[in-house]
């Protein structure tokens, strides 16, 4: 269970479920208890209606009266009680006739300590409303009877016995525990539906919380997370995150503003550099290795100067201060005449150019900065492609948007660093060509495409080999279209 909401649901569900069942498992044995004692009362009450019938003086009566008088007294309570009456030294003289052949045993039938305790205390309880106590009450088991609640009285030297059948308590706690099992299923399913939703509840603002933290990026450091006006942890992290992000965000400005400075501020001196260099190499007089020197340093301060432009421009694209100028247009037109200076380039290099547009209908780009993300994926694949192997460029127009790759033969790229590639400065020197390059071409072509509300990645070439750069913009909709 990786989720939070849902852990925390089955633990809800789970100490509701334990709790309702210990609850039900103290109440089984309360309402068994209390319908026990209630045998035990009736007991009671059948020893006092026996009291009665022997009068005042129970040892004066012969056992033939003794007989005489339980048969009157259990004439209508034979269904419901069995009795025996013992003279002193175990001698019987009643038995009921419900009894059959069976007599009642004087040894208890699983005696218990909390059986013994709520037995005193029942035998406290008619002690004090005056009625006789049993001198003992316990369970006994007869074959064909079952299971009999027996009260032991004593009336003089007599001793009677006085059993109930506990079939009644049986079939109460039976039906106890089917109510118990079913309610038990309700309270797992609604505490499950309810701990669910609390979780949900309960967890709201973490989920906001990380939707908002998914909206922040280096291109958007000004979103922060609302704050609850509850004085909680959740508010106190929302609060830390916040504070975290405002150091992001300056830190961010910061490096931001020095790239754009320092790239304002070199191309000055540069320039300087460059007529300095070509006017010193104008005026003549200089050795061959003099003039070969200063060719370098022009085409170094070339180069500085290209890095230049290129901060510039990812400065600009980060600072959303690049305005596109994007039109609607057929793809077809715009790749067939790229794809004119593309061979060109192709041609040069010695390498083959394969290209394939599919599909018709309109989209909204703008070509200028389009066919620089095409030349600069254009010039990765010929840097990585040996020469009298083949770049191919594929253009599909479906309904789901414009769809370009530029395929190489080259060495590839592994798996777990074709997202660096997008990075600045990251440069992977498999040819020495490409050593020359500054690393930012393909940062470039992210902000571009990202501008243009589309996406870039890399992927495996054809069959595993090679590199295969794919960029996506979306479709004109039918109503920009129809406009």
């Amino acid at each position: 269970m990786k989720s939070v909401g849902v852990r925390l649901a089955f633990w809800y569900a789970l100490a509701s479920v334990l709790t309702l069942a210990l609850l039900f498992r103290a109440g089984r044995y309360l309402l068994e208890q209390h319908v026990v004692r209630s045998l035990d009362l009736l007991n009671t009450a059948q020893f006092e209606q026996v009291k009665d019938r022997f009068g005042p003086d129970p040892a004066g009566l012969t056992p033939a009266e003794m007989r005489e008088r339980m048969r009157e007294t259990t004439e209508l309570t034979a269904a419901r009680f069995y009795m025996e009456v013992h003279r002193p030294g175990d001698t019987s003289v009643y038995t009921s006739r419900n009894l059959g052949r069976h007599t009642i045993p004087n040894v208890p039938f699983q005696p218990d300590l909390a059986a013994s305790f709520f037995d005193r205390v029942f035998q406290y309880r008619n002690a004090s409303q005056h009625a006789v106590p049993a001198v003992r009450v316990f369970n006994v088991m007869l074959d064909e009877l079952g299971e009999l609640r027996v009260g032991e009285f004593a009336l003089g030297p007599l001793q009677f016995l006085i059993a109930t059948p506990k079939v009644q308590v049986r079939e109460t706690i039976k039906g106890y525990d089917e109510i118990f099992g079913a309610l038990l299923v309700v309270m797992l399913v609604a505490s499950s539906a309810i701990g669910y939703g609390l979780s949900r509840i309960a967890l709201r603002p973490v989920r906001l919380i990380q939707e908002t933290a998914n909206h922040i990026s280096s291109d958007n450091l000004s979103e922060r997370i609302p704050v609850a006006k509850v004085e909680d942890e959740i508010s106190d992290l929302a609060r830390l995150l916040n504070q975290m992000f405002d150091r992001l965000e300056s830190s961010f400005n910061q490096v931001r503003r020095f790239t754009a400075e320092a790239s304002h501020e070199l191309k000055t001196p540069l320039s300087l550099v460059r007529l300095q260099t070509e006017k010193t190499l104008m005026d003549g007089g200089l050795n061959p290795a003099q003039e070969e020197s200063l060719h370098i340093v022009l085409e170094e301060v070339s180069r500085l100067n290209k890095i230049i432009e290129q901060l510039l421009f990812l400065s600009r694209a980060e600072a959303d201060a690049i305005t596109l100028a994007r039109k609607r247009q057929d793809p077809r037109a715009f790749m067939e005449s790229f794809v004119l200076d593309a061979r060109v380039l192709a041609d040069s290099r010695g390498v083959r150019l394969a290209d394939v547009h599919a599909g018709e209908g309109p989209v909204e780009f703008d070509p200028h900065w389009l066919r620089q993300v095409l030349l600069n994926l254009l010039a990765n694949a010929l840097s990585y492609t040996p020469a009298g192997k083949c770049v191919s460029l594929t253009s599909q127009l479906s309904a789901t948007g414009w769809r370009v790759a530029v395929d190489d033969e080259g060495p590839g790229v592994p798996a777990e660093q074709r997202e660096r590639i997008f990075e600045r400065f990251v440069r992977l020197a498999h040819s020495t060509q490409h050593d020359k390059g500054s690393g930012l071409g393909l940062a470039i072509c992210r902000s571009i495409i990202t501008l243009h509300q589309g996406r870039i990645w890399a992927e495996a070439g054809p069959a595993g080999k090679g590199l295969r750069v794919v960029f996506e913009l979306p479709p004109t909709s039918p109503a920009e279209t129809a406009g």
